[in-house]
């Protein structure tokens, strides 16, 4: 299965993570055993989902659950339910969760799930029937010690509480570890909403510190203003920097002196989406990638930046908010015009990273505060930016290669120490 990214270009997400571990292998002298394991997904499962429709009649769905890798601890990875999901985006979602956990060196393997459906053309109670159903499909494969689901592309905290419901009515007890990105009452963490684009404001700040530019003095343009566009939009303007162009699925807008994130905000929330914010020019999500700008940060959906569009980005720096925004062929082109990619699997670890302290602080019934949650996501985002940035500079790299280099080689190591069973 392919799927259409901007500029008609047409790639497929597997595809591109399997190149991506190709070459990095390649670069690290990686034993060709160790390769065979590593590009290959541990397990995928494909459910069938029937849900009774409100109006009669059943409607069916087909849903994913895949784990790339679990050699350095259970599966963790969020759960999207999406029109263009496929099994091969799934797959390449949890072969990137792999290296995103491997590189902020958490004790996690690499997981990944999706149901291809769009859940705005089902009622809230068809939505629940589909998540609740669905959960029970995969059931086997998820549970605290196997593999912790979270939030992804049009699921959130609802969506988690039910997930986390229906396993514990399976299992006979509640069970508020299965999942993370839960509501506080049903054992969330506190900064749990905000991660992703708080670890994104971090990064920030933190190649700022390194290349000694001013907060005030920079420009930065988000495509999606969702949970993690959203989140990062106000966090990075708080820091100072000026924000001229948020979009989301219906558009965007652009204004050079800068954009009220807490206004657009807003007027999403009670509009449903930004389109006719008019405080600026309106813009398209093709276009915003374009625009001048200090930062790009695409942190909508995979296959943003192709081949087709990469030789018309005009930012400084691309951070990757989204998983897989940037194909291999666009890498290439941004590198050979000394644009940097600060990659998604360190970029947006942020999210998985207070996943992780949610997990521990369920399994521990010992909850931390908001302010100790914030401390310890900032110090580990912070060393692995740090150990990307020297890898760099050691290596004479791109910080993509640079973090696949930590990210793989972590993995490879405890692969290489397990051995193959039997």
């Amino acid at each position: 299965m392919t799927k259409k990214s901007t500029g008609g270009a047409v790639m497929n997400p597997w595809v591109v993570a399997k190149q991506q571990l190709s070459a990095v292998a390649e670069s690290i002298g990686m034993e060709p055993w160790i390769y065979n394991k590593l590009s290959e997904c541990k397990r995928s499962l494909i459910v069938s989902i029937p849900v009774k429709l409100d109006g009669g009649g059943v409607k069916m769905f087909e849903g994913f659950r895949v784990q790339h890798n679990l050699d350095r601890g259970p599966g963790k990875g969020g759960i999207r339910i999406h029109p263009s999901v496929t099994l091969d985006e799934v797959k390449a979602l949890s072969m990137w969760m792999t290296w995103k956990c491997a590189v902020v060196n958490l004790p996690y393997g690499g997981a990944k799930g999706g149901i291809t459906c769009e859940p705005a053309e089902l009622s809230k109670y068809e939505l629940e029937r589909m998540v609740r159903r669905y959960t029970s499909e995969i059931g086997m494969l998820i549970g605290p010690e196997k593999d912790i689901p979270a939030p992804d592309v049009n699921t959130n905290q609802q969506v988690m509480a039910w997930i986390m419901d229906t396993y514990s009515m399976n299992v006979g007890f509640s069970s508020p570890a299965v999942v993370t990105g839960k509501p506080m009452s049903l054992g969330g963490s506190q900064g749990r909403p905000e991660a992703t684009g708080r670890g994104l404001m971090i990064v920030v700040k933190k190649l700022l510190e390194n290349t000694g530019r001013k907060p005030q003095d920079v420009t930065v343009a988000v495509q999606g203003f969702g949970n993690v566009g959203g989140a990062f939009s106000k966090l990075i303007s708080e820091l100072g920097c000026r924000v001229i162009a948020v979009s989301d699925v219906s558009g965007g807008v652009y204004n050079s002196k800068g954009i009220d994130v807490a206004a657009a905000q807003k007027y999403a929330a009670k509009n449903g989406a930004l389109k006719g914010y008019t405080p600026g020019d309106a813009v398209s999500n093709e276009e915003l990638l374009e625009l001048k700008c200090d930062i790009l940060v695409p942190a909508a959906l995979e296959g943003q930046i192709t081949s087709a569009n990469a030789a018309k980005i005009k930012s400084s720096y691309v951070l990757e908010g989204a998983n897989g925004p940037t194909t291999p062929e666009a890498d290439k082109i941004l590198e050979d015009r000394n644009i940097v990619v600060i990659p998604d699997i360190l970029a947006n670890a942020g999210g998985v990273t207070v996943s992780y302290f949610e997990w521990v602080q369920d399994l521990q019934s010992n909850f931390w505060k908001y302010e100790q949650i914030n401390r310890k996501l900032e110090d580990i985002m912070s060393e692995a930016f740090d150990s990307v940035w020297d890898m760099m500079k050691k290596s004479k790299c791109s910080m993509r290669m640079a973090a696949y280099k930590i990210g793989v080689g972590r993995v490879a190591e405890a692969v290489r120490l397990r051995g193959i069973y039997p």
